[in-house]
């Protein structure tokens, strides 16, 4: 099979394509036929920080990749809830701060667990599919924890990229008053997804123009959360999609404003696959595909991403 091996840490150019084995799935296992890949900042981040290079648990040769849609061809001995030719998606083996996470995505084949994977809805592509996993759950598993009441306002930054286009879908599912906040090329795309109100950072400061919220889903990192902690009302919520709270200065100061500030790191869970299936079915969120890209291409498609422009997805296809 075709796969793009990860030769050390560093710019794209030590992404290389190879030739390896089909890989064997073991007891709990399958072997998916990856129809599509899904590129996120944990690919670049691990890409180019030897500080991450534990996540691939010593293994060789190392292969990035995480988010995949495709077609099972081969089961474990111990699976019973999946068969061949099962259309599938999740997260796969996604690491954690001190476990590795080795998935192998960034190939023809790939092998899942069965506990990070769930059926893909008939009515949308392997390419949305793959689109729904990292960046789904990231906002999704978080407002599982600490959900959004009905007629919160809600303020979404960095409201157009991979995760803060999910993130605007959500608030609106739980029946919230959505203000988004990105740059304006993105603003259509925005609007079409349900958010109520638009602001332009490259023109407009939304701390001059809105009102004081109930829940922040805040998608910028660090220091930007001193600001967005400003407009949240006594009482109210601020996630943190990137940037730890507990331990930091911004953990005293929304103490200090009565404001629940936390950060939850995603997980590889075949049960929140699931239920992020059942929205993608019954249509209450789509996925936003921007670029696409063949495997040969993943280069091009790493390098597109860290420019920060990105509105919604992108894929790859092997």
């Amino acid at each position: 099979m075709k796969a793009v091996i990860l030769k050390k840490q560093g710019d794209v150019d030590q992404l290389s394509m190879v030739e390896l084995p089909i890989p064997t799935p073991n007891d709990d296992e399958v072997l998916i036929r990856v129809h599509a890949i899904s590129i996120n900042p944990t690919d670049i981040y691990a890409r180019q920080n030897p500080a991450l290079d534990y996540i691939f648990n010593n293994e060789t040769p190392k292969i990035l990749g995480w988010d995949v849609s495709g077609v099972i061809e081969a089961v474990g001995n111990n699976v019973s809830t999946f068969t061949v030719g099962d259309e599938v998606f999740g997260l796969l083996n996604f690491p954690t701060f001190t476990k590795a996470g080795h998935a192998k995505a960034y190939a023809e084949y790939v092998v899942a667990n069965i506990v990070d994977i769930t059926i893909k809805p008939a009515n949308i592509s392997h390419d949305e599919a793959a689109a729904a996993g990292m960046a789904a759950l990231t906002t999704w598993q978080p407002l599982s924890k600490n959900p959004i009441k009905m007629g919160d306002r809600v303020l979404v930054t960095a409201a157009g990229g991979g995760v803060g286009h999910f993130a605007v879908q959500f608030a609106k599912y739980f029946g919230a008053y959505v203000i988004a906040v990105a740059s304006g090329s993105k603003k259509d795309l925005v609007m079409s997804l349900g958010a109520d109100e638009f602001v332009d950072y490259q023109k407009t400061d939304f701390l001059e123009v809105i009102e004081p919220v109930d829940y922040v889903i805040e998608g910028l990192r660090d220091e930007h959360i001193e600001k967005t902690l400003s407009i949240v009302k006594k009482g109210g919520t601020l996630l943190s999609l990137w940037s730890h709270i507990d331990g930091s200065g911004w953990e005293k100061r929304a103490k200090e404003l009565d404001v629940n500030a936390y950060y939850n790191a995603v997980v590889s869970n075949g049960k929140d696959m699931t239920a992020i299936a059942g929205l993608l079915k019954e249509g209450v969120i789509k996925p936003h595909i921007s670029k696409k890209f063949k495997l040969e291409e993943i280069a091009h498609a790493h390098t597109e991403l860290e420019k920060n422009h990105t509105a919604g997805k992108i894929i790859v296809n092997p």
